[in-house]
């Protein structure tokens, strides 16, 4: 039997590449995708699910969401993926419109027609955050939540303390990281470094010559020219497919450890932050006040420190053949 997955994604270029891995694996059935306000409006991440989802020949149904934050003002990441998310590449308008459900109750409903599924997070966590206050139970019914988000280790991309998906709604973050998800934190600085699909990697899959080869490359030109300004790198930074690569084959995240996990809401300095009590010292007197929201939730988040950079990039190469 394949497995279920539920994605919820505030879709542009990296999203829409981490959809193509999902759409194209053969032992795979993605039950829905949800949509969420993040890198760009919740409207136009609607329409270009929908449009990615043409290009895989899928008829996944598409749910769209949460318009803004919980409570912060909504902040957009079109500097980085342009004013459509894709690039500004005038790509044609889907042909199918998104389903009458709202993003949230299309959640709900996915996970209880759908127990044991595997639901993977590549935005703001706004709307899986509204679906369990709508409904807590459903946590229990996930059997994996691989998030896309933080920087448990080291600097944001965003802020010095923070990575976007987080930041943007950090407070929806909190209750996610609280809720008794199993969750598997797959961290922004996976995909840096060795992760970074380099000009070599560029070349062969330009040489796929698949129309979703091309979409890849050509739909990431503009991310790839903001990555550059803001790291130094050059080279395509993927998150949201390395995150995807994790949650279709764990075993590509080659070093994990448990951990509670809470996100920073108060400070304005480090709003956001994924604070990771990597030394397991939450329970100690001095501690334990400030961490008993997260000690209380009872479930320890497993945190994905290295990834088998070959696997994944081999990962990309076969979705996109």
């Amino acid at each position: 039997m394949p497995r279920t997955f539920l994605i919820d994604t505030d879709t542009a270029s990296d999203d829409a590449v981490a959809l193509i891995m999902a759409l194209r694996a053969p032992d795979v059935r993605v039950a829905a995708i949800t949509t969420v306000a993040g890198n760009v409006d919740v409207r136009q991440a609607t329409r270009n699910a929908l449009y990615t989802a043409e290009l895989c020949a899928s008829d996944v149904p598409v749910f769209m969401g949460a318009e803004k934050p919980l409570l912060r003002e909504y902040q957009n990441a079109t500097w980085f993926h342009g004013r459509d998310g894709l690039g500004d590449h005038n790509y044609p308008p889907p042909r199918r419109s998104p389903g009458e459900l709202h993003a949230v109750d299309a959640i709900i409903a996915t996970v209880e027609a759908n127990p044991g599924l595997v639901l993977v997070t590549l935005g703001p966590l706004t709307n899986v955050a509204l679906a369990l206050a709508k409904k807590p139970e459903i946590a229990a019914k996930v059997s994996r939540c691989v998030v896309m988000g933080g920087a448990p280790c080291c600097e944001g991309n965003v802020t010095p303390a923070a990575e976007y998906n987080i930041w943007v709604d950090p407070e929806a973050a909190r209750i996610v990281m609280l809720s008794g998800l199993p969750l598997e934190l797959v961290g922004w600085q996976l995909s840096r470094g060795d992760a970074v699909v380099n000009e070599s990697d560029i070349e062969q899959i330009q040489a796929l010559g698949t129309v979703l080869a091309r979409f890849a490359i050509e739909c990431n030109s503009h991310a790839r020219h903001a990555y550059k300004v803001q790291t130094g790198e050059d080279g395509i930074c993927l998150p949201d497919p390395v995150a995807m690569c994790i949650a279709l084959d764990a075993s590509s995240g080659t070093e994990w450890s448990e951990h509670f996990v809470d996100v920073e809401t108060q400070s304005e300095l480090t709003r956001g932050m994924t604070v990771v009590d990597r030394l397991n010292v939450a329970h100690d007197d001095r501690n334990r006040t400030v961490w008993a929201s997260a000690i209380s939730a009872g479930r320890k988040a497993k945190v994905c420190w290295r990834l088998d950079t070959k696997r994944w990039k081999d990962a990309l190469f076969a979705a996109l053949r």
